[in-house]
């Protein structure tokens, strides 16, 4: 992997364009990693549901669920799929729309300072060996390029949104995570 700050494009993973982005505050750079979970239909993997709604491409007919996020932007930075394999959605230069209403390390609005990672998963099922692999080479990789992050400053959606998110769930190993990064 290499970074082009220009793009905010991280070289040699697959990009495909969200539209659920913006501007960060002028002098924002990325200082912390929140962790997330998703899957679409909610507990099945697999398929382009999710690549689909990051990209306000779902089409919300074709599962009652859907119905419940139609209309809704979201985004994440990047998404690592059961097998490993990591999609780009969003420059890590720009703001994704993930965190919604939160607070970490005493800050609101979380997105203007975070990446989104985003691993293919529910609360009811545990995570592949490739998806912790995956994660700890892209976090390796990420506190490379933005020194001010760091193992310490990486957080669960759960914990900058408690009481609204219980992301990325019960079956996340965050020592198992934090043992493999290091």
């Amino acid at each position: 992997m290499k970074y082009d700050p220009r793009s905010g494009r991280i070289e040699g993973i697959e990009f495909i364009s969200s539209p659920n982005f913006d501007e960060r505050p002028a002098g924002t750079e990325p200082e912390v990693l929140v962790l997330h979970a998703i899957s679409l239909p909610p507990g099945e993997f697999g398929g382009e549901a999710v690549e689909r709604f990051f990209c306000n491409e779902l089409d919300c007919t074709t599962h009652p669920y859907f119905r419940e996020i139609d209309g809704l932007r979201v985004s994440s930075h990047l998404y690592i799929r059961r097998d490993g394999s990591i999609v780009q959605f969003v420059p890590l230069n720009m703001r994704a729309w993930h965190a919604g209403v939160s607070e970490c390390e005493g800050r609101t609005r979380v997105n203007d300072f975070s990446i989104g990672i985003e691993l293919e998963g529910s609360d009811d099922a545990p995570f592949e060996d490739s998806q912790y692999q995956s994660l700890a080479r892209l976090a390796r990789f990420l506190f490379d390029q933005f020194p001010v992050m760091s193992l310490d400053r990486v957080y669960g959606h759960s914990e900058i949104a408690p009481g609204r998110k219980t992301d990325p769930g019960p079956h996340f190993d965050w020592q198992r995570f934090r043992k493999l990064e290091s």
